[in-house]
């Protein structure tokens, strides 16, 4: 009997159907992984399984038993344990880890009105050996890593008892080490007998870890792969077409380069390093998290400082002061948090898909201050049709959109007006494989620009690039047998 059996599960809001009929089970001991485009209905089926929303119809059975969660607490106290991308409520600043792993419980009925630090600590203590997790009890919450934060989270879970944990994205913040690490964790409390649900974007970690992949298309469960997994019959199935290459072969650059680095240094003590990029060239930027990636693209964009060294823009010196004089001379950005940095909140000026790709351009397009939409909605549907950009029209809230389709939208911005070299910051972050898939295409078609791009992530380095270069404590510059040097590490795609 499996541990969780999802029968004919179904859930609208409005005239939109998010999950129609979805049928899975999930086994004792088992890491199953959950693959879907933005929009397949992934997150609705967990926050059903959490507590967090209830179905319109179908049954989930648990250990046998009816399962109605009413809440996440229900799905707790049931053995269903949800740990989410972002972990920012997990804890909070001035909680020490002790504190954090204990949360649950000082909610509870029954637990004492006075509780000593020693009693946290000792208990704290106990759930951490259960797990097997290594974790300093006295530290701040808010000083951990994002992978200590998350083995937090998970060790709280499996101290609520859970049979089954769900892990939305988990390792979206972590290096390749902490992810490493996070796989190592699984497979041992999958041993143990804890079921996993596991989402992500990321192939390379569903290879990983995974005993099955259900891949979800159009609210339902479209497919299912046993381990080893054949990615490319996945993806179809998930897209719905067959998978055609975005890369069509690697491209040498011939001339003079686009865009210089001489003797450039990123902070104070960092190794002094080169960088060219041609027309036509798409280079990647690859390394652990905090190594530079982005310190990088921000000098280049004028939203940070070198603190040595000189820039060229087609031979001519570039050092802006701001983004603004970045943009005037030919260079566009499109930073990490899109949501941040690109997108303007629900309600606003600017928050549909239109104002969204024209918002840089507006003074260029419209130079006596009349906002006349005919530009900026024709622009709109053009990415709409380029990029694939999955809308009810150039008028849809930015906020309706997946995030893949967000993306999109971002990357439409640039491609609206011509530019010599774009930066793009993870571009890849929280997108799915076909919006990536459709993404690369989109980055790869242009031989009218440069492109550079900084992920942490080796295998969308290799899809789209074609040179990578390796970052290393804010240098670009690391011999093969570790030592300092002043030539980039690099290799072709």
């Amino acid at each position: 009997m499996p541990l969780l059996q999802v029968d004919a599960l179904s859930r609208s809001f409005q005239s939109t159907r998010a999950l129609a009929n979805a049928t899975l089970t999930i086994d004792a001991g088992e890491i199953v992984a959950l693959m879907g485009a933005n929009g397949a209905g992934k997150s609705t089926l967990v926050k059903i399984l959490s507590g967090v929303l209830p179905a319109d119809s179908g049954t989930i059975t648990l250990n046998g038993q009816a399962y109605t969660p009413r809440t996440p607490a229900d799905a707790a106290a049931a053995g269903v344990v949800t740990v989410h991308q972002s972990t920012d409520l997990v804890g909070a600043a001035g909680l020490t880890v002790a504190d954090t792993l204990l949360l649950t419980r000082f909610t509870q009925r029954g637990q004492p009105f006075f509780v000593s630090r020693t009693g946290i600590r000792r208990q704290a203590q106990a759930i951490l050996d259960t797990a097997g997790f290594d974790l300093p009890l006295d530290r701040d919450f808010a000083d951990l890593t994002a992978a200590d934060r998350q083995l937090v989270a998970i060790a709280r879970a499996l101290a609520d008892r859970a049979d089954l944990l769900i892990l939305d994205e988990p390792t979206a913040s972590l290096s390749i080490a902490e992810s490493q690490r996070l796989f190592d964790i699984l497979k041992r409390l999958r041993d143990g007998g804890l079921a996993i649900l596991y989402i992500s974007h990321r192939t390379a970690d569903l290879q990983a870890i995974a005993n099955r992949v259900l891949v979800m298309r159009g609210g339902a469960v479209a497919g299912a792969f046993q381990h080893p997994i054949d990615f490319n019959a996945a993806i179809e199935t998930m897209i719905g077409r067959k998978l055609q290459s975005a890369r069509p072969g690697i491209r040498i650059p011939e001339g003079p380069p686009v865009f210089e680095m001489r003797d450039a240094q990123l902070k104070p003590g960092a190794i002094p390093f080169d960088l060219t990029v041609h027309t036509g060239e798409v280079v990647a930027i690859t390394g652990v998290l905090g190594a530079g990636k982005s310190r990088l693209l921000s000098a280049i964009f004028g939203a940070g400082r070198l603190t040595a060294g000189e820039m060229y823009l087609h031979g001519r010196r570039h050092r802006p002061a701001t983004p603004a004089q970045a943009i005037a001379t030919g260079v566009a950005m499109a930073a990490e948090d899109r949501h941040r940095s690109s997108l303007m909140p629900a309600g606003w000026p600017g928050s549909s898909l239109a104002a969204t790709v024209s918002l840089p351009h507006l003074a260029k397009w419209y130079p006596h201050g009349l906002l006349f939409g005919g530009r900026e909605q024709r622009e709109a549907e053009k990415a709409i049709d380029r990029l694939r950009i999955k809308a009810s029209g150039p008028h849809a809230p930015i906020g309706s959109l997946s995030g893949g389709n967000q993306q999109k939208a971002v990357l439409a911005r640039w491609e609206a007006e011509p530019s010599l070299l774009l930066l793009l910051d993870e571009p890849f972050q929280g997108v799915d494989v076909g919006a990536r898939h459709d993404i690369i295409q989109a980055i790869r078609s242009r031989n009218d620009r440069a492109t550079l791009i900084a992920t942490s992530d080796p295998e969308e380095a290799y899809e789209v690039a074609d040179r990578i270069l390796v970052m290393d404590h804010h240098s670009l510059a690391a011999a093969p047998n570790g030592a300092p040097s002043r030539l980039p590490q690099e290799r072709h795609a």
